[in-house]
């Protein structure tokens, strides 16, 4: 058994920055022959220098026509990270607007399912997805019910997906991350003050949120849990599916 994925064509969404862009590379550098790469940041896909041959599709996992074109090319997917996601806006359920829920729901729960959807019509036996949810689909936090409701609802929908696939030799498994250093902190309100308060220094606050949240007292870096990824991907996790790696250095406890 190996994490190695040397010939095999892998789908990443999400694919631009954080975890999905720390998936990519890590894929590349692990042999894959091909990445099949989604993010509404086509040009930031363009300049990513991948050791291997690219495919990518610019525009929203929420899009039901992407998802159509990639499947029009007919080519099997062997391993999938589902990962495209966004924070939205926070707010007390009270005060929580629709046209911020249905955002958060299209990207979030839309996006999972359209690209579980087609990954599982391209996967062949031994093919692997994971979909990336979140901690607050787990632990429930104030202010975000929309995206803790859209990650909860991932996690249910990669346990239904693997129940279906199983029988024809497919994995789908889900990771569910605590705190990570990327960008869907920046531009929250709560984030920017935090900052402020730290002079400026984002890598200050971060540490220093992360100290206060976390038993570990850390927030993981997108390369180790594109690490753990890779793992539930690989042959080592062959047994495994229907599971939800938690990774938040204890937040839940």
């Amino acid at each position: 058994m190996s994490k190695d994925f040397s010939g095999k064509t892998a789908l990443v969404t999400g694919a631009a920055s954080g975890i999905g862009a720390a998936c990519a590379r890590a894929l590349a550098e692990r042999g894959a022959a091909r990445l099949i790469l989604v993010d509404v940041q086509g040009d930031v896909l363009e300049a990513m220098e991948l050791d291997c041959e690219t495919q990518i599709h610019a525009g929203s996992v929420a899009d039901e026509a992407l998802w159509d074109a990639i499947e029009a090319k007919g080519e099997t997917i062997h391993v999938s990270v589902l990962n495209a996601g966004i924070a939205g806006d926070a707010a007390p359920v009270i005060q929580h607007s629709f046209d911020n829920w249905r955002k958060i729901m299209a990207v979030n729960l839309d996006g999972a399912f359209l690209s579980l959807r087609t990954a599982m019509r391209m996967a062949e036996r031994g093919s692997a997805i994971v979909l990336t949810a979140s901690v607050t689909g787990v632990k429930p936090e104030k202010t975000i019910a929309a995206y803790a409701s859209s990650k909860a609802a991932v996690i249910q929908l990669a346990k239904v997906a693997a129940k279906e696939a199983a029988p024809h030799g497919v994995r789908v498994n889900a990771i569910a991350p605590g705190g990570v250093d990327t960008a869907i902190w920046d531009g929250a309100p709560f984030f920017e003050d935090l900052v402020a308060k730290h002079q400026g220094d984002r890598a200050g606050a971060l540490a220093a949120m992360a100290a206060q949240a976390t038993p570990m007292g850390r927030f993981a870096t997108p390369e180790e849990i594109a690490g753990q990824i890779l793992f539930l991907l690989s042959d080592h996790a062959i047994g495994i599916t229907g599971s939800t790696l938690v990774s938040d250095g204890g937040f839940r406890l």
